[in-house]
């Protein structure tokens, strides 16, 4: 499964909503990461340029997404950004993959 990690930012209606109703939103969260496909693993709120951070695990990442699109069509949260994390172990093979296809590489202008 690959990892990815999702920030974002509250809405004001959101924010208004949970002053209203304060709530853990960690059910609901893994509820439309579940409906995709996939796994939370964390979901923290955090300080600084984002509100939230949560970290899943998804077969694809075309599943992933279909859930941060639901999420982000809801008017709840904004300024969404994935990324895709990989353990240091799998990313050493990223590395063996690199180091095998190097020499196929022409730097421009030789």
């Amino acid at each position: 499964m690959a990892t990815f990690i999702l920030t974002g930012r509250l809405t004001l209606d959101a924010v208004r909503g949970l002053m209203s109703k304060p709530e853990d939103r960690t059910a609901a969260v893994g509820a439309i990461v579940d409906a995709a496909g996939g796994k939370l693993l964390h979901y923290y709120i955090t300080t600084g340029d984002s509100d939230f951070m949560l970290v899943a695990e998804a077969d694809a990442a075309e599943d992933f997404l279909a859930g941060v699109m639901v999420a982000g069509a809801s008017g709840s949260v904004s300024n969404l950004k994935t990324v895709r994390a990989w353990s240091s172990g799998e990313f050493a093979k990223v590395a063996e993959k690199a180091s095998a296809i190097s020499g196929s590489y022409r730097v421009p202008g030789s």
